[in-house]
């Protein structure tokens, strides 16, 4: 009995999908619930299973190709499908001949073949090199990595390549690029000192980590430190919807993570809530959800301020675009330690330039200000956050 394989009903906020990447092609077998083929959409990639054992018959859509809820994308043939065993081992790579045998015979016309070493063949490799035109300097003539890098670096490549941008992609450069023309975007900036909440993380971190089962990190800290702005700040975590101006009256925080697919941004709900631990718990699954591509739409949707630290990956200073509907974004940054001046005396603290970019139509300079200011207050006593002051 032939099957028919659909793309499933996409959530209302999806109009289509992509065809991403095809997992079998027709002729094999398949068996139920494994991955047939990912969908990309805006914002996440869908995996479409196989609905029984059998055998795929026909590919009705290509790669790159749009498709929309309920349309026919493959065709699979219902059957048993045989047991067969992998092999354990890849059979190993056959070894290179000798020097001897690698040259041709006097008289030949073909070219020589260069002889690579493992690494500079995987290094041609990536970087697309014709290995042919580089000239080995190991023994006998042999090509190394580093001649394949001084080839690089003195112009022995000059490719190009083309590739379409992802859906994800697409949409990120769309929403950034509505965020620049719509918003009255402005940045204000803060350092605060971290010793004091570093020095909290020293002390309880072992009896922490025993009763949660995670690491307490200093993500946790800041969006508790937001919850806290946010409350006496609201209108920073409000959004303009046409003529008004919409006050939520719940603190949902979108974590800003890095995959490789691009930066997704998942929610918080109601992390005013939330206590230290539940905050670790939260942001340790999203992230290692969307690094995986596990993440659902309704994961990522929704969200009234945003926070993204470009500190994991070295920046001193930057200003964030919002992320819209949001009002505003707090960006995080690279933990230095720098002289500073306490009580008439120059002592090293670590410190963190912050920056809160901001819808200046309906947020003023005033109000961003005392936000960031709020959040170095909690920073640097983290008892306030507890006290409510």
């Amino acid at each position: 009995m032939t099957i028919e394989v659909k793309v499933p009903v996409l959530p209302e906020s999806v109009e289509d999908a992509t065809i991403a990447t095809w997992h079998k092609k027709p002729g094999e077998t398949i068996r139920r619930d494994e991955n047939l083929v990912d969908l990309e959409t805006d914002k996440v990639v869908l995996e479409v299973p196989a609905p029984a054992d059998g055998k795929v018959v026909e590919l009705k859509a290509a790669e790159g190709d749009t498709v929309h809820s309920d349309d026919l994308i493959a065709v699979i043939e219902e059957g048993a499908v045989e047991e067969t065993e992998a092999k354990e081992e890849a059979e190993p790579a056959p070894a290179e001949e000798p020097e001897s045998k690698a040259a041709p015979a006097s008289g030949s016309a073909s070219k020589e073949e260069p002889k690579l070493s493992p690494s500079a063949r995987r290094a041609a490799a990536e970087e697309k090199v014709d290995p042919s035109s580089v000239e080995g300097t190991g023994r006998g003539g042999r090509v190394t990595k580093p001649d394949v890098m001084r080839s690089i670096r003195a112009g022995g490549s000059r490719q190009e390549e083309r590739v379409k941008m992802t859906r994800l992609r697409s949409r990120i450069a769309e929403r950034m690029k509505e965020a620049q023309n719509t918003a009255a975007i402005l940045t204000t900036f803060q350092e605060v000192d971290l010793k004091a909440v570093m020095d909290l993380r020293r002390r309880h971190q072992e009896e922490f980590v025993k009763k949660n089962g995670i690491k307490l990190g200093l993500m946790s800290f800041f969006v508790k430190a937001c919850t806290d702005a946010l409350r006496k700040f609201p209108v920073v975590n409000a959004s303009i919807e046409g003529d008004e101006i919409v006050y939520h009256n719940y603190q949902d925080i979108g974590i800003a993570v890095s995959t490789e697919r691009g930066l997704m941004v998942p929610i918080i709900r109601n992390a005013e809530n939330l206590g230290l631990a539940e905050l670790e718990l939260a942001i340790a699954e999203f992230a290692e959800k969307a690094r995986e591509g596990t993440i659902t739409l309704e994961e990522l949707q929704g969200g009234t301020f945003s926070i993204t630290n470009g500190g994991v990956f070295g920046s001193l200073m930057s200003t964030p675009l919002l992320n819209p509907p949001q009002s505003a974004i707090l960006g995080m940054h690279n933990i230095i330690e720098r002289p500073v001046v306490e009580n008439g005396e120059i002592v090293i603290r670590p410190m963190m330039y912050l920056a809160l970019s901001y819808d200046h139509r309906i947020i003023d300079g005033r109000e961003a200000v005392q936000f960031l200011v709020t959040i170095k207050q909690c920073m640097e006593d983290p008892a306030r956050m507890l006290l409510g002051v």
